[in-house]
């Protein structure tokens, strides 16, 4: 209550001496002040005011024009003749004593949390909490939004209901999420978009074409403009927005649900619903797909993704921290996966690792594992062109890697084992493991270069795919910048007997990847993906990390 009556400016009783005294001024009663006292009063009161304003009282009251008489709450000024104006006290007390105006300026800063609170001060607070600028100002600054919402508010809905009733309710779930459909994953962005609040799924470019732009479709959006509370409408099918509904109940974590499925459904059945998502996934027709086997894996995924009718769960993700020393700028990448089409990627850097994890998946290899695994300490120094081209010689330097890292695991292991042991006995298996250990090394320094450094520019180098090596892509960069050893995950379909198998990971430039698969004899090209993707940095390394733990085992 102290508090209260000090921002109000009152006291217990509501006539306190200084509010006397202040009445009796704007009434023109006498006073027990003397003259002069009185005359130092009002020299420091326009005093105050002249600095207010940013300049001298006179030339202020000279220069201001007729229009300058009005002052909107929150213009972003201080109208100065509206100060000189003021009735209230030279040296105010309380926030309660400044100008409306300036409140309004004031309370603006605030988040649209706080302001509730501030209401409830006092009856003045609650009238200036009110203004709509200041709520305006709120769904600007804390949601972005770009839209001139006094047309909205022309329309019946004010910027506090756009507030306290859309944005401010559904703000959890703005950001990045991936989809639980099984292997197949995927990428939703919730944004704040115009006057609504959309769901956009981010759809890969057709296949092959990895440069291409990604495509998007709504799927759900969330909106005022039919009553004065917030619609959830779902967006999915071709009849147009319809009833639909979204449940947040966990943290991190949503589901939506359509209340009118029947507007998913077409005219001409499920031949019609197949040959249009065909159209729309892959840009082609069935009978233009010559691969029995991709004509099996299309068909496989339409059955088993329209079965949710948007009715899905979606759990949040995060982009990867950015590092000083990272090898390129970490975030999400289009790849090519042979029969199985474009995928989505998120590349991220973990101290000497690089490492690339599906957001989108398939049959074999599931969305959320970790497709490429990439040693930032083992570069592979490319051959001349000639010998690019025979895949025995590309082999040989992939391989050759890859059998001392395993020599490295074999006695790391042995090492373990060993410090478990008796103490005289650890202590001999410890020098001979050192030993070991020191051998490995020499090897390793004949022949492996050692690690470039990623500060500074490199020079290109001319790179060419060996003859034999499928790629979807037969139009790809021609010089790269660096090689390393790397290993990816392949398995069998439904994700059995997974293994990981050596390959060359080639860094094209500060957008583009390659990675050489060995064993199947493949290269994929991965493209950066420059959508602008709001709230959706992860808050630290930690909780990055944590979030790909979480995605694998959701699809392990």
């Amino acid at each position: 209550m102290a508090v209260c009556a000090r921002l109000c400016g009152v006291g217990q009783s509501r006539r306190c001496r200084r509010r006397q005294r202040q009445n009796q001024q704007d009434q023109g009663s006498d006073s027990d002040m003397d003259e002069e006292e009185e005359e130092r009063i009002v020299g420091h009161r326009q005093a105050d005011v002249g600095v207010v304003c940013g300049g001298g009282l006179e030339s202020d009251v000279a220069t201001a024009g007729p229009s300058s008489d009005a002052c909107e709450y929150g213009s972003g000024h201080v109208n100065r003749r509206s100060l000189l104006d003021h009735t209230g006290p030279a040296h105010p007390q309380s926030l309660a004593e400044l100008p409306p105006e300036l409140l309004v300026e004031i309370l603006s800063l605030l988040p649209g949390t706080a302001l509730p609170n501030v209401a409830l001060v006092c009856k003045k607070f609650k009238q200036i909490v009110n203004t709509e600028t200041i709520w305006r100002r709120r769904c600007t600054e804390e949601f972005g939004m770009k839209e001139d919402l006094r047309k909205m508010e022309v329309g019946g809905v004010s910027s506090r209901d756009l507030y306290v009733k859309l944005l401010h309710p559904y703000r959890h779930i703005l950001g990045l999420w991936q989809p639980d459909i099984g292997p197949y994953g995927g990428l939703l962005n919730v944004v704040v978009d115009g006057l609504f609040i959309i769901g956009w799924m981010y759809l890969p470019p057709h296949d092959p074409r990895v440069e291409d732009p990604m495509r998007r479709r709504p799927l759900f959006r969330i909106h005022m403009w039919e009553s004065k509370k917030a619609t959830v409408e779902c967006m999915y099918g071709h009849k147009g927005p319809h009833k639909g509904d979204i449940q947040t109940g966990k943290k991190d974590e949503f589901s939506t649900k359509c209340n009118q499925t029947d507007h998913h459904r077409m005219p001409g059945g499920r031949q019609e619903e197949f040959r249009t998502w065909l159209e729309e996934e892959w840009g082609r027709t069935l009978e233009e797909i010559f691969h029995e086997h991709m004509q099996e894996l299309i068909l496989m995924k339409f059955i088993y993704t329209s079965q949710y009718d948007n009715c899905l769960t979606y759990r949040r993700i995060y982009l990867p921290p950015t590092m000083p020393t990272d090898l390129l700028q970490p975030g999400l990448f289009k790849g090519t996966y042979g029969s199985h089409g474009l995928e989505i990627v998120m590349l991220s850097f973990h101290e000497s690792s690089a490492r690339a994890t599906k957001l989108t998946g398939d049959p074999n290899v599931p969305a959320g594992q970790l497709t490429l695994d990439v040693d930032l300490r083992r570069p592979v120094v490319l051959p001349d062109l000639e010998q690019q081209r025979n895949i025995e010689e590309l082999s040989r330097l992939v391989l050759g890697v890859h059998e001392q890292v395993q020599r490295e695991a074999e006695q790391q292991e042995k090492s373990s084992n060993a410090t478990g042991r008796g103490a005289a006995e650890g202590a001999c298996g410890g020098a001979s493991t050192a030993e070991g250990a020191e051998a490995d090394c020499g090897e390793c320094s004949d022949g492996c270069e050692p690690g470039p450094s990623t500060a500074g520019p490199v020079e290109a180098q001319p790179f060419v795919l060996p003859l034999g090596v499928m790629a979807r892509n037969e139009v790809y960069p021609r010089t790269c910048r660096k090689c390393f050893y790397g290993t990816g995950l392949i398995a069998g379909h439904g994700f059995t007997s997974p293994e990981r198998t050596p390959g060359l990971f080639v860094l094209f430039d500060k957008d583009r990847f390659g990675f050489i698969w060995l064993e199947l004899k493949s290269f994929s090209l991965y493209s950066r993906l420059t959508d602008h993707l709001a709230h959706a940095q992860a808050p630290n390394m930690e909780r990055f990390e944590a979030m790909l733990r979480n995605m694998q085992s959701w699809t392990s």
